[in-house]
């Protein structure tokens, strides 16, 4: 049988970004803004929510929190995302975010509001122009999307200062028609956009090799025409250079850019989930070897910046700002039941207005969640 001539069209690489290896030993030299100082602070945010993420799941198991989704061992992540952003860019998160709200300025006490039922909990006080923590899967990847349309006609055609979205997904994400459609809109109009996708191995409890057969998240972007990266979502160091990169690159009218920071969920995948029903025991003790606090104090020790003092210091600072924290969120006052739908329009449409007078009915509440 004759067998037809062909020539190559296309190809794509997928390059891997690491700073620290597993033994927190440096495997390159670190970008400039990893000074000692920088270091430490990142592991104090990085530190700071695990705290949070262990209280809040404490304060669901009492009846106090509404369903919660920790971020244990993906600190690195949320931390690295949140710090490569200005204060005038915008954040389109997902609702594994701890570590990128605190980074953004979102005290404690506001983003345990968010899973107490609170309506206002999400209108942050010193982040006022992010968006909410978007529970649909992937949704928040085409908000993103539209926002950056927006701030690039504001640049073009009204001389806006140049401003960034960055907005994240878990790997589960990946697989939804909301991912490929905001891609695929924000390469064909150079959008300044970057998506930034922890792939934790697990969509609830459907492995990453059962929902996709790409060898990475990073190569999907090669189908919408923007340039991707994989980094160790362990790294802090490796997650915030590559952001910060992406971000100024898109700032500056590079475009957009994928991110997948490959991290292991060491938790359920929520306060509703019992992982341990499918997640393989050997499998996630070889992946706590990975976490990104002890990599990154391994690296602090190494080079005389950290030691078991510090580290005692640090946790009872930690302690009391948590103790503070959960006074300030206890003393909220209960919303109403109209607070539901008192902040979704400016006016309420009318198939709503019915609904808002039998809430409005409905006697007040007696005692905070």
């Amino acid at each position: 049988m004759h067998k037809p001539r062909m020539h190559l069209v296309a190809s794509f690489d997928i390059a891997h970004l690491q700073y620290l290896d597993e033994q927190g030993r440096a495997t390159q030299a670190l970008p400039d803004f990893a000074t000692p100082d920088a270091l430490q602070a990142m592991y104090r945010q990085m530190a700071l929510a695990r705290l949070v993420d262990d209280h809040a799941v404490k304060l669901q198991r009492t009846g106090q929190l509404g369903t919660y989704p920790s971020s244990l061992g993906q600190e690195a992540i949320g931390v690295g995302t949140g710090g490569a952003l200005r204060r005038q860019d915008i954040y389109c998160p997902y609702y594994r975010e701890t570590g990128a709200l605190l980074e953004r300025g979102v005290e404690v006490a506001e983003i345990l509001a968010i899973w107490g039922g609170y309506e206002r909990g999400q209108d942050f006080r010193h982040a006022p122009g992010d968006f909410p923590l978007c529970i649909p899967i992937a949704t928040q990847l085409l908000h993103a999307a539209g926002v950056a349309f927006a701030l690039a006609y504001q640049q073009r055609h009204m001389g806006a200062e140049p401003r960034v979205v960055v907005t994240s997904a878990g790997d589960g994400a990946s697989s939804r028609g909301d991912f490929y459609e905001a891609m695929n809109l924000a390469g064909a109009w150079k959008l300044p956009v970057v998506f930034v996708i922890n792939n934790n191995q697990w969509a609830i409890s459907v492995s990453r090799r059962a929902q996709t057969a790409a060898c990475t998240i990073a190569q999907k972007a090669v189908a919408a025409g923007i340039n991707s990266l994989q980094v160790d979502g362990n790294d802090v160091i490796a997650v915030r250079a590559a952001v910060s990169d992406a971000v100024e690159r898109a700032r500056a009218g590079g475009g957009p850019m994928l991110i997948e920071a490959v991290s292991y969920r060491l938790c359920d995948h929520t306060t509703a989930d019992d992982a341990s029903r499918y997640c393989p025991p050997d499998e996630l003790e070889a992946a706590r070897a990975r976490e990104p606090l002890l990599r990154l104090a391994r690296y602090l020790g190494h080079a005389g910046l950290w030691d078991s003092a510090r580290e005692e210091e640090l946790q009872r600072e930690l302690a009391e700002i948590m103790e503070r924290e959960l006074l300030a969120y206890r003393d909220w006052e209960p919303e109403v039941p109209t607070a539901m739908l008192e902040h979704l329009y400016a006016t309420l449409p009318e198939p709503l207005l019915e609904q808002y007078d039998e809430l409005a009915a409905m006697p007040p509440p007696t005692g905070a969640s």
